[in-house]
C-alpha cells in the first residue's frame, strides 16, 4: 500500500521484489502496527518523506534474504524492524549515547521503505529478536507503542503518581508497565468514553476519567500520548512540585500560553524523539517478563486506509495492526 502524494488515501501496487544491500536483511512481513504517525506522514503534517513510499515502522516478519556482509540472524527467523533505521554513528548524538537525535537518521516508514508491504529490507543492526509467546499480530505493536512510551515513562524518573493523556496504542502498553513498576496510573481519555475509562483499569489504572476532569492527586508526572498541545497545560495545573510533562508524540498542536507560576515549583515540559537501540533491547526483555498484553485490531494489508482511519477517530481499543496472513503465527 503505497503513499503517492500526501493527504490521499493510499494505492494498492504490485512492486518489484526489493533486494537487500550490504548489511541489509529481507524481511518477509506477517503484521505491520499502524501508528499515529503513520497518519501524520499521511495527512501532510510531518512534510518531508520519501515518496513514493511504503509507511509502516512497527514490522514483525521472517528473514527471508540477506546482503552482503549480514550475519546477524538466520533465514526463518523472526525479527521486528522500529522507527530508527539508521544512524551515522558519528556525529555528537551518536557518539554519547544519543543516537536517537542523530541529525542524519533515516526512519522506517519516513525515509526508507516501510511495513505497509509484503516484504521489507531494513539494516539489521537496527532490528531486534522478537521475544517468544506473541503472535506476530501482538507483537507488532512493541515496537512504537511500546517503545517510545518506554522512552517517555523513563523520563518521567522515580515518579510514583503517573498520568497518561489519551489511551489508545501507547498508553494501554505502558499502563501495564507502570503498574509492574509499582507506580500509580491515572488514566485520561475523551469525555465520555467509558468503554476507554474501564479498559485503562483493567490493565492496571487506579484513577480514570476525562481529560477535563482532575485527579484525585497530584500528578508526579504526566504523558501526553494525544497530539493536543493543551493537553500539557492541562496536566501540568494537575501537576506536584518537580513534576515533569513529557509529550510522547512526533507531532502535536501548538502548546497554549500558561502563567509562569504554574511551571515554578521546578516543574518541566519534555518531549520524547525517537529511540535508542538500547532502548528496544531493555524494552523487549521487560515485555516478555511481564508479560505485555497487547490489544489489537486486525485489518488486511489492502485496508490500510481503513485501519489509518480508525486511528483518526481515536475510538480505538488498543492498537490497529496490518496482517499479511494467518492471525496467530509465531506465538511458540
Amino acid at each position: 500500500m503505497i503513499l503517492e502524494r500526501q493527504r490521499q488515501p493510499l494505492a494498492l501496487a504490485e512492486l518489484p521484489d526489493p533486494r537487500p544491500g550490504a548489511g541489509e536483511v529481507l524481511v518477509s512481513v506477517r503484521a505491520c502496527g499502524v501508528c499515529r504517525t503513520d497518519l501524520h506522514i499521511a495527512d501532510g503534517e510531518l512534510t518531508e518523506p520519501k515518496l513514493p513510499l511504503a509507511m509502516g515502522h512497527q514490522i514483525v516478519g521472517t528473514v527471508a534474504g540477506a546482503g552482503e556482509g549480514a550475519e546477524r540472524f538466520a533465514e526463518g527467523q523472526r525479527i521486528g524492524v522500529p522507527w530508527l533505521g539508521w544512524t551515522c554513528g558519528e556525529c555528537r548524538y551518536c557518539t554519547s549515547g544519543r543516537e536517537n537525535l542523530c541529525d542524519r537518521a533515516g526512519f522506517t516508514g519516513y525515509d526508507l521503505d516501510g511495513g505497509y508491504a509484503e516484504l521489507a529490507v531494513a539494516d539489521e543492526r537496527y532490528c531486534f529478536p522478537i521475544p517468544e509467546g506473541y503472535p506476530d499480530e501482538r507483537a507488532a505493536p512493541l515496537l512504537c507503542a511500546g517503545l517510545i512510551g518506554y522512552r517517555a515513562l523513563r523520563l518521567l524518573g522515580d515518579a510514583e503518581r503517573v498520568g497518561f493523556y489519551g489511551f489508545g496504542a501507547s498508553a494501554h502498553i505502558l499502563c501495564q508497565v507502570a503498574a509492574h513498576q509499582g507506580r500509580r496510573v491515572f488514566a485520561f481519555t475523551r469525555a465520555g468514553d467509558e468503554e476507554g475509562q474501564d479498559f485503562a483499569r483493567e490493565l492496571g489504572a487506579e484513577w480514570a476519567g476525562s481529560s477535563d476532569e482532575a485527579p484525585p492527586e497530584e500528578l508526579d508526572g504526566a504523558i501526553v500520548f494525544a497530539p493536543v498541545g493543551a493537553l500539557m497545560t492541562v496536566a501540568l495545573r494537575h501537576s506536584a512540585k518537580g513534576a515533569r510533562i513529557v509529550s510522547a508524540g512526533i507531532h502535536m498542536s501548538d502548546i497554549p500560553s500558561f502563567p509562569y507560576e504554574q511551571l515554578w515549583g521546578e516543574r518541566s515540559l519534555a518531549s520524547v524523539a525517537n529511540l535508542t537501540r538500547q532502548d528496544g533491547e531493555e524494552f523487549m526483555a521487560l515485555a516478555s517478563r511481564i508479560p505485555i498484553r497487547t490489544e489489537v485490531a486486525l485489518h488486511p494489508l489492502e485496508a490500510a486506509n481503513e485501519a489509518l482511519d480508525s486511528v483518526r477517530s481515536g475510538r480505538l481499543k488498543g492498537a490497529a495492526v496490518l496482517s499479511m496472513g494467518d492471525p496467530g503465527r509465531g506465538s511458540t
